[in-house]
């Protein structure tokens, strides 16, 4: 990555790099290392207000995202600036606006002013909206609708962008005619349709260099997205999903010579034994740029309790290198989801990121785990919340029980008071 060529980049790393160390318990040497390697990336634009900008690259802390939004089927705006706000409590790191319905640019510019943490997006969802209200369809969409309305966003402030980059029309006819479910990114879908029935390649992979133009001057970073990611666990692994890795790689490289940060994103749905090993594959087939992905949903069948087939591949995934988690919430495959549903994603991912970070031994997730110990064997309730990922959570089921030292559980048979007389 040429920091050189990106002035927007090196004014947030002077405005922000000695708090970024004392977040991420990183040197200021470690945190350039990352950023110049391409191994790690600083979501800020200098046009989202009061931002306080994010690193995603291990070994920095890794980071959850929680999806929001508006749809045909339910659009109000103050509806998601509440889940904006829940999410936030919940300690999300960033957020993405995936609106398809009502005035989508007063809704990206009330999510902007209402959170100081980055904002994602995926433009060609807008692209699609303004097709669909002008009684056209997808196949009609001109490459130059898609790059002003990247370009428009970028200068509103969106922080990172996902962009199916590396969907070609060899990886969308693989698709199409191999797979269990075919193609269930939204954004894949709409590329894949315009290329089949135009007979052309991607404008985001002819038209690259035109995107990197637009992205520098504001350091929107391009979440390179997997279009061709698997929407079954039977489609795991297979030509189409590589074929795409493959050409994520090669812009990734384009991108970081350009002065263009760029993350990865990763596979959905596959089974357990196949977490780490595709992990693994995706990161040295990208040169360890950062990972950001969906899960991965270790089982299909799971409606309703997708969060947490997302949350144990997604703790897998973090052992095996993953640097970013797509939350998943109990709506995820049914509905939009609620301000409760976003809770809950949010804790899911973050425990997910903390139970991998133990297994790699990061300092702060063992100095956590040793703070919950030393509470618990004191039976320290203050010190059990603090300790705790969610300490409303600790607060709200004891206070029933809030005079005793010993929880509702075992009361008088408390196995960690039982020995302490002796």
């Amino acid at each position: 990555m040429d920091l050189q060529k990106n002035s927007a980049l090196q004014d947030l790393l002077s405005q922000h790099l000695k708090d970024l160390t004392t977040c991420e318990g990183l040197s200021e040497a470690e945190i350039l290392a990352g950023i110049k390697s391409g191994h790690m990336v600083l979501l800020g634009n200098p046009k989202h207000p009061n931002l306080s900008p994010c690193l995603i690259g291990q070994p920095a802390r890794v980071k959850v995202n929680a999806n929001l939004g508006t749809s045909p089927l339910s659009s109000c705006l103050e509806s998601e600036l509440e889940k904006v706000k829940v999410a936030l409590k919940a300690e999300t790191d960033t957020i993405m606006d995936l609106s398809t319905a009502g005035d989508l640019d007063k809704i990206r510019a009330a999510m902007l002013e209402s959170c100081p943490k980055p904002l994602g997006t995926v433009p060609i969802y807008a692209v699609g909206k303004n097709l669909i209200d002008a009684d056209r369809g997808i196949p009609t969409m001109q490459p130059d609708e898609l790059f002003a309305e990247i370009s428009k966003q970028c200068a509103q402030g969106v922080d990172f962008i996902t962009v199916h980059c590396g969907l070609s029309k060899r990886g969308a006819d693989l698709a199409k005619k191999n797979r269990t479910l075919g193609i269930v990114s939204r954004g894949g879908s709409m590329l894949a349709k315009w290329m089949l029935t135009n007979k052309q390649e991607n404008p985001l992979l002819t038209y690259f260099d035109k995107l990197l133009e637009i992205c520098r001057p504001y350091n929107v970073t391009l979440s390179l997205g997997d279009g061709l990611r698997p929407g079954a666990g039977s489609d795991a692994g297979d030509a189409a999903q590589f074929e795409e890795v493959l050409n994520l790689d090669l812009l990734c490289q384009r991108a970081q010579e350009y002065g263009v940060q760029c993350m990865i994103e990763g596979p959905g749905h596959m089974s357990l034994d196949k977490v780490a090993g595709q992990i693994q594959a995706i990161k040295l087939l990208t040169h360890k740029a950062p990972l950001y992905v969906l899960g991965p949903l270790v089982c299909d069948s799971s409606p309703g309790y997708d969060h947490i087939a997302g949350a144990i591949g997604g703790a897998i995934g973090v052992q095996a290198g993953v640097d970013f988690l797509c939350y998943l919430t109990p709506a995820e495959h049914l509905t939009l989801p609620d301000e409760e549903d976003v809770r809950l994603g949010v804790y899911a991912s973050r425990v997910a990121a903390h139970a991998g970070e133990i297994a790699l031994g990061r300092k702060h997730a063992l100095a956590r785990e040793a703070a919950m110990n030393c509470a618990r064997r004191n039976l320290d309730w203050e010190g059990m919340q603090k300790a705790a990922l969610d300490p409303s959570m600790v607060e709200k089921r004891h206070a029933v029980e809030k005079t005793e030292d010993t929880c509702a559980m075992c009361g008088k048979f408390c196995a960690v008071k039982m020995l302490k007389d002796i």
